[in-house]
């Protein structure tokens, strides 16, 4: 990171949400709770797969063959709803082991049709929408997801859905009757379907190769019904549908597929989720084992929104699972990725996921689960936690890692090294916005210090389950003092004794211990934390989260300009951001008794509400290694900064070379001018001639400009 981090613990918030419990009636509900919607650092997520969990409501089941009665179809609905989590966070399984916030499948209808395969497939997961504006009826209604975010909100845990709105269902250009094709409904009522797709609502570029990322983008997943996003319904229809999911209390967005979507309607979808009702968003960018892509750390940086740490999931199982790498390269990943992404702190981590094999083999040692959940919850990141873990579930493959939940058992060790660390994680800063320093490493062991202020947590882990290690040299913040494993022991962590110099008497590290040292002090100097969201248009609210802050208030500056300060603690401020122009700013606290924090960077002030445009040039020929970029007179396009312009524009898919074109967030109902330029592999550029190009671009709606190149 390149400031100061720190935590938070979180003012009571209330706040106003509307939700629909008919088609026409809408009604205002009051929730309450220490819940903050745009910072997840201290929070223990955990990820439900909605159907494979608890069935709480049988009369709900589909019928057919859409069910599998004990689940001994993977393929098929096994009965999970909302009312069997609901049972679940009242019965104290998820409080009691610490989960602050829940992720759960898509809610929104999916398709009835089975796949004609092999299994028969349904839509258990989710993914294979119909209507964004309707409840999956097998989860639950709107009444009954109504209920579950309340009784959430009643035990402080905050709601994730997913969401996914790169696609329909599975659909063929030349079969109608396949599944249901990809048909897309608006409250019950059919708009159009993949074949004879008059309205052009989806794109018909066959699928993807996974080549290139444009290719990614502007074709199918798969057999998926891809969304034409500069098409206007569907950009008001998807915009409109999270609105109502938001209405109803949710605290955070998981966006399915974003590697596979265009870059600027999602910006600009993001936009409108801030003017309209500010939650935590992060979205998934598949990345495999080793591969570091520059366009996921330009994403994570410049959407709006955060992502799934694939990173770090892909590098720990590497250590921890597949023995494929160590320590050592465990660390480089930490240190290249707080270098990579801006807010490395809210990329949410993860040791396993619905999209891979269960971090438990059916041949491992549950030791290292033990241990990889150590690691997970200490490091840096929003941890993320994926259901039955903690109960060692296995399996291999899609659908084998997505079996029904086996055990409630409060009593496994995978349950309690959980339950301990979520409460160290909320009590401690360190955890939350704490930079990372290796002190001591080989290829077993790795010791790290989690540091913010006068805060420290010192973490040792032995991988190897077979040998121990003796550890001397080893040095830390913690001040001089006996030390006791914040583990209680669980994974056999000792006692350690710190010396006046920050020397750390020798001790031995046997096979897979981990041992856990903490220290807890009050700042008495400003630090910030964390700022949420990170993008925001004059006058919308942001939180600030630290330390230090004092109970009077003080000032907040966007560089020189002073905010207007909502509200004020010691360590949370709520400010508006002030009439500034639109770009990147530093932002500072300085308290009322005249101390300056470290600036927090890079927050960006949009120039209005944005709108996604596609810009698309004709005849711009190039040399080998030059490409076509973009740059205007306004923030969102480069400023005629030409080291800030957009691109390299594409042009394989929608048009072919040496057309050009790219979706581009800009702000709606402005006169803008821009130009294109050559680029090459050097930097040199090359302006094409004549006058700027001007357009006003529209408001509410996706719009298109083309022009020829200028020679």
């Amino acid at each position: 990171m390149k400031r100061w981090l720190s935590v938070v613990l979180s003012m009571s918030l209330v706040f106003s949400a509307f939700f629909w419990v008919s088609d026409t009636q809408k009604v205002t509900v009051e929730a309450a709770g220490n819940l903050n919607k745009v910072n997840f650092t201290s929070d223990i997520v955990y990820q439900i797969v909605v159907d494979r969990f608890v069935d709480g409501n049988t009369s709900n089941n589909p019928s057919g063959s859409l069910f599998s009665s004990g689940c001994t179809n993977l393929r098929k609905y096994c009965g999970g709803d909302w009312q069997g989590i609901i049972n679940k966070i009242n019965d104290g399984y998820l409080t009691e082991m610490g989960v602050t916030a829940i992720w759960i499948s898509q809610p929104v209808e999916n398709v009835f049709a089975v796949m004609n395969d092999a299994d028969g497939s349904t839509s258990y997961h989710g993914y294979w929408a119909r209507d964004f504006k309707k409840t999956n009826p097998f989860f639950g209604t709107l009444s009954d997801f109504q209920r579950l975010v309340d009784a959430a909100h009643a035990k402080g845990i905050k709601v994730i859905i997913d969401f996914a709105p790169n696609h329909t269902s599975p659909a063929s250009e030349t079969n109608p009757s396949y599944m249901e094709n990809g048909r897309l409904y608006d409250n019950g009522t059919l708009i159009g379907g993949y074949t004879n797709d008059t309205n052009s609502y989806f794109h018909h570029n066959g699928g993807t190769t996974f080549s290139n990322l444009e290719d990614g983008i502007y074709r199918n997943l798969f057999d998926l019904a891809d969304f034409n996003h500069q098409n206007q319904f569907i950009d008001k229809y998807l915009k409109d549908a999270i609105k109502l999911w938001l209405d109803m209390g949710i605290d955070g967005i998981r966006m399915d597929a974003v590697k596979h979507m265009p870059f600027g309607w999602q910006k600009s979808f993001m936009d409108e989720v801030y003017d309209y009702r500010p939650v935590f968003t992060f979205g998934e960018w598949f990345l495999s084992e080793n591969e570091v892509d520059s366009n996921n750390h330009f994403f994570a940086n410049e959407s709006g929104m955060s992502l799934l740490d694939f990173r770090f999931g892909q590098k720990l199982r590497q250590v921890l699972r597949n023995n494929s790498d160590d320590w050592y390269g465990f660390n480089q990943m930490i240190q290249d990725t707080a270098s990579a992404y801006d807010e490395v702190i809210d990329q949410v981590t993860f040791i396993d996921n619905h999209d891979m094999d269960r971090f438990m083999a059916d041949e491992g040692d549950p030791r290292k689960v033990d241990i990889a959940l150590a690691v997970l919850l200490t490091s840096r990141g929003v941890p993320n936690i994926y259901y039955g873990t903690e109960q060692y579930m296995t399996g291999n493959g899609d659908p084998n890692n997505r079996k029904m939940m086996t055990s409630f058992n409060k009593n496994t060790r995978a349950y309690q090294v959980i339950q301990k660390l979520s409460s160290l994680r909320r009590s401690n800063p360190a955890l939350s916005y704490g930079d990372t320093e290796q002190r001591w490493i080989n290829s077993d062991v790795y010791i790290y210090e989690r540091q913010f202020g006068k805060d420290v947590v010192l973490v040792a882990v032995n991988r190897s389950l077979s040998k121990s290690y003796s550890i001397t040299g080893l040095f830390t913040a913690l001040p001089s003092g006996t030390y006791t494993d914040q583990l209680g022991a669980l994974l056999d962590g000792n006692t350690i004794q710190v010396g006046s110099n920050g020397a750390v008497n020798a001790f031995n590290l046997g096979p897979g211990e981990v041992g856990v040292w903490t220290y807890s002090a009050a700042e008495s100097v400003p630090i910030i934390g964390h700022i949420g969201p990170m993008m925001g248009q004059v006058g919308h609210k942001l939180t600030i989260d630290g330390e230090g802050f004092g109970t009077n208030v003080g000032t907040v500056k966007f560089g020189n300009t002073v905010a207007s300060v909502v509200s004020w603690s010691n360590n949370q401020i709520t400010v508006t951001v002030p009439n500034i122009p639109a770009g990147k700013y530093n932002i500072t606290v300085q308290t009322s008794g005249g101390q300056v924090s470290a600036a927090y960077d890079n927050f960006e002030v949009l120039t209005n509400d944005q709108v996604s445009v596609r810009f698309v040039v004709n005849n711009a020929n190039t040399n080998w290694g030059e490409n076509i970029y973009l740059v205007g007179n306004v923030h969102e396009l480069g400023n005629w900064n030409t080291s800030k312009a957009i691109g390299p524009l594409f042009n394989q898919v929608i048009y072919s070379y040496p057309t050009w074109y790219v979706d581009v967030s800009v702000p709606e109902g402005k006169t803008i001018e821009f130009k294109f330029i050559k680029k090459d592999g050097s930097g040199n550029v090359i302006w094409e001639s004549g006058s700027n190009h001007v357009y006003t671009t529209p408001t509410s709606t996706t719009g298109t400009v083309n022009v020829n190149w200028q020679y």
